[in-house]
């Protein structure tokens, strides 16, 4: 098992809202690794399956958040949980 994380720099101008959060955490959910988000590279994050717990952080447009991934091939899940970020703004 492998640990693999990603920062993003939100550039959508409404930031992170219901269709991305949905997206992201459908996405993250499938994964079947253990996938957290943060905001604030201090905090242990959120469950980033959950789509109530990825609005909940309120991510705006320049925000920067951080994917976490614990599980067998996490360097390819985070690649692609950050390309559903990217490709949702």
């Amino acid at each position: 098992m492998s640990t693999a994380t990603r920062t993003i720099t939100i550039t959508d101008p409404v930031g992170i809202h219901a269709r991305p959060a949905s997206q992201f955490a459908q996405a993250a959910a499938a994964s079947g690794a253990k996938v957290t988000i943060s905001k604030d590279p201090s905090s242990a994050g959120v469950n980033a399956g959950s789509i109530l717990s990825v609005m909940g952080l309120g991510i705006k447009q320049n925000d920067e958040v951080t994917i976490t991934v614990d599980g067998d091939d996490a360097e390819a899940v985070a690649d692609k949980l950050a390309a559903t970020i990217a490709a949702s703004e």
